[in-house]
């Protein structure tokens, strides 16, 4: 029952009676502890005045509390590694072995320690500028951006380099700086070098993705040559330009490029467009010039044929050939000749008869002018050729009249 109730004697929870308002005494307290561990330990209990020995363990104590020690420190042995790292484990400092993703355990301290890497995880190290994380803008680092070309104009030029570790044990002992700063410091030295060996123009314009490629196999060159167990995952440029004291002269030259590069492909067009056309024409032509000489050479062989087929007819019948050559000559002639009969029996008036091929091409082009609908002569045309159609005829009647009488 509570201490302060009837029935429980007026004692206080310290065993005291209630009368002592006071708190408990404190030497009494550390005399009933000393007899407690003191008959765990064996040791003996002190008097009032505190002039008693200390507790003594027991020799039959010191081996369980010896091997849970022991249990525990061997306890601090065990470690786990995460998925995609690799643990090191070194012997009073020394490489031992290297061990992967699971629980893990080995001697511990100070015998052996171990140092956990994660060689899968992407670093991104920037070099030539920084960007702030917080607000996301890019500030550029002229110490490490500024470089030298060959042709001895000043770049500023940006790049970000992503890397892992392949080799915990070389990172490890060989690498006493932060990666960071040894990416950063190779990085720089291996862009120098690369960015001195071409020009600006090259490094601007066409040239970045070259430039980048060999900055990366000279950045791994660098690192594998110090055994720091970095692999070089990328190099990219991100940014290549002229400093901003000569950017706009600098723009302008380029500008300028762009316009002679433009002119240049519009020409390449043109000659691409006019030369095939030429070579076309100029072959056509000698085409054409090959077809009439062979038309003409065919044309002169077949005449030359002729002549002497005809010479050989001639040889053996003088006068029916020339004859025949004559009547040819005159067909040729008259076919392609006005033609007029002429009545000469009666003396020495020529009498002209039927002029039949001027009548048909007059009749010709009568009717052609009749059928076109926008002539405006077409009835004039029919009036005069029908007075005269009246007049030849009445002509013609009387003249026919006198040469019957």
């Amino acid at each position: 029952m509570p201490w302060n109730q009837p029935g429980s004697n007026n004692r206080d929870p310290w065993g005291q009676g209630n009368g002592q308002n006071g708190p408990p005494d404190l030497d009494e307290v550390i005399r009933d502890l000393q007899k407690k561990f003191g008959g765990l330990f064996g040791g003996g209990g002190s008097g009032r005045n505190g002039g008693g020995k200390l507790p003594s363990f027991k020799s039959k104590a010191i081996g369980p509390i010896a091997i849970i020690l022991i249990g525990l420190w061997f306890a601090t042995g065990f470690y786990v590694v995460e998925q995609g790292q690799q643990a090191v484990e070194m012997r009073f400092g020394a490489y031992k072995t290297i061990k992967d993703a699971g629980l893990r355990w080995h001697l511990p301290y100070p015998m052996e320690s171990v140092e956990i890497v994660n060689v899968q995880q992407i670093r991104t190290v920037e070099v030539g500028y920084r960007t702030n994380t917080r607000s996301s803008q890019i500030a550029g680092v002229p110490r490490e951006a500024l470089m030298l070309t060959a042709d001895e104009n000043i770049i500023d030029i940006h790049f970000a380099v992503q890397y892992d570790i392949k080799d915990p044990r070389d990172l490890l002992f060989n690498v006493a700086e932060a990666q960071d700063l040894v990416v950063r410091g190779a990085t720089e030295s291996a862009v120098r070098e690369i960015v001195g060996r071409n020009t600006m123009d090259f490094a601007i314009t066409g040239g970045r993705a070259e430039i980048a490629q060999e900055t990366k196999i000279l950045l791994q060159q660098i690192l594998d040559r110090y055994d720091t167990g970095i692999n070089i995952k990328a190099v990219e440029m991100q940014n290549a330009q002229p400093p901003a004291e000569v950017k706009a002269a600098f723009d302008d030259a380029v500008k300028a490029r762009e316009d002679e590069e433009r002119l240049k492909n519009e020409a390449q067009a043109y000659q691409n467009d006019i030369i095939p056309r030429a070579r076309g024409a100029a072959a056509r032509l000698t085409q054409e010039a090959v077809a009439y000489q062979a038309t003409v050479v065919a044309a002169a062989r077949g005449e030359a044929s002729r002549f002497i087929q005809v010479l050989d007819e001639y040889v053996k019948a003088p006068g029916v050939t020339r004859d025949r050559l004559y009547i040819d000559a005159l067909e040729e002639v008259y076919a392609n000749s006005t033609k007029l009969v002429i009545d000469q029996g009666s003396g020495s008036n020529n009498v002209m008869y039927l002029p039949l091929d001027q009548l048909i091409r007059q009749r010709s082009s009568g009717s052609a002018s009749q059928s076109d609908p926008g002539s405006t002569s077409s009835g004039f045309t029919d009036s005069v050729f029908s007075s005269a159609d009246s007049n030849s005829r009445q002509e013609r009647s009387s003249r026919l009249r006198s040469l019957t009488q």
